[in-house]
């Protein structure tokens, strides 16, 4: 049998102009086009076309090198990646939670999550969690596994640097209590507990404190609990992220040609943005832990959609007009993690 590969679509649904182009995105009111991928998502995914007796399904992407016959899903294979690839993971990051197959890529043992789809290939999806996959019911487990040796280079490099994302990611986790530190605009927040002031439905006030260092007073006393804490602080952060947000939409609709009718905010785990036909828009108010370019990339990605629904050619010319500088900006979106909010 064989397969043929292409590479799904990344962060934001698609590379720029310049890079391999994945299969475009529909946009309906029905079917909103996502601006992200979650911090923990960051989740890319191969596709494995496979063929039943009739023949192969789909089409072949850019040539490459005919794949050598599968060796048993058990057993290394001669062909298989260096071992260092697989002694870069730990055997956590190698375990999905629920996984429910195993197999050997190289000297690393693979338990990924295996559900059944309807669906006309086998996908790969490696994310936080490990590597989950997706297969017809009429393929079998042995050609799942074969697929998985053909591509175990690729598996496991993504659950390398999955790896190492979540490790970046648990270093930015906020220790929430009075002195918390966490990411506001690209800079450092400390939070201040100031049990004098009630703030008056505000929920706490920005004020420079020493050596011009941003604070955030909220009006909680210092017997607060971690949770609480956490939670206003989150409360204050929503609604200036919806002052912020309003006005860069007001700001970057004119310059498109576009109207917005809405706004929601989100607290999605894996998507920064999405927009619908009707204007309407949703973001993540955690972008708010993101200096400000990379908030107008945002909401400039969002509205453009609102001109071309999918992650084709004319949609990245759009969102240059506005953000030239936008695959620097989207770049650093995706490798920069936001800090947990669990």
């Amino acid at each position: 049998m064989q397969r043929l590969v292409q590479l799904a679509l990344d962060l934001f649904g698609g590379p720029p102009p310049g890079e391999a182009q994945p299969p475009r995105q529909g946009g309906s009111p029905s079917n909103p086009v996502s601006a992200g991928d979650l911090i923990a998502g960051d989740a890319i995914e191969k596709v494995a076309k496979g063929d039943r007796k009739q023949g192969p399904v789909g089409i072949a992407p850019p040539a490459r090198a005919k794949p050598a016959p599968s060796p048993s899903p058990t057993t290394s294979s001669p062909s298989a990646p260096a071992a260092p690839l697989g002694t870069l993971l730990s055997p956590a990051i190698l375990r999905h939670p629920r996984a429910s197959r195993e197999v050997l890529l190289g000297d690393a043992l693979v338990a990924y999550a295996l559900q059944r789809a309807r669906r006309r290939t086998i996908g790969f999806t490696v994310g936080a969690d490990g590597l989950s996959v997706r297969a017809p019911g009429w393929v079998t487990l042995a050609a799942v596994d074969a697929a998985l040796q053909e591509k175990s280079a690729w598996i496991l490099r993504k659950l390398g640097e999955a790896q190492a994302r979540q490790q970046r990611v648990e270093g930015t986790r906020i220790a929430w209590g009075d002195g918390a530190v966490l990411p506001y605009l690209g800079e450092p927040l400390t939070v201040v507990l100031d049990p004098t002031h009630g703030f008056r439905g505000a929920g706490g006030a920005l004020v420079e404190g020493p050596e011009g260092q941003r604070q955030l007073h909220v009006g909680l006393p210092h017997t607060a609990s971690p949770a609480q804490v956490r939670d206003a602080v989150q409360a204050w952060l929503m609604r200036d992220a919806r002052q912020r947000f309003i006005a860069r939409l007001d700001h970057f609709a004119p310059l498109l040609g576009v109207r917005w009718s809405s706004l929601r905010l989100s607290s999605a785990q894996t998507r920064w943005g999405s927009a619908r036909s009707d204007g309407s828009i949703r973001l993540n108010w955690r972008l708010l832990h993101y200096r400000p370019a990379i908030i107008d990339y945002v909401v400039a990605h969002e509205l453009s959609h609102l001109r071309v629904m999918d992650h084709s050619p004319r949609f990245w010319d759009t969102v240059r007009t506005v953000v030239p500088d936008y695959a620097d900006l989207r770049g650093r979106l995706r490798d920069e993690p936001a800090p947990p909010w669990d």
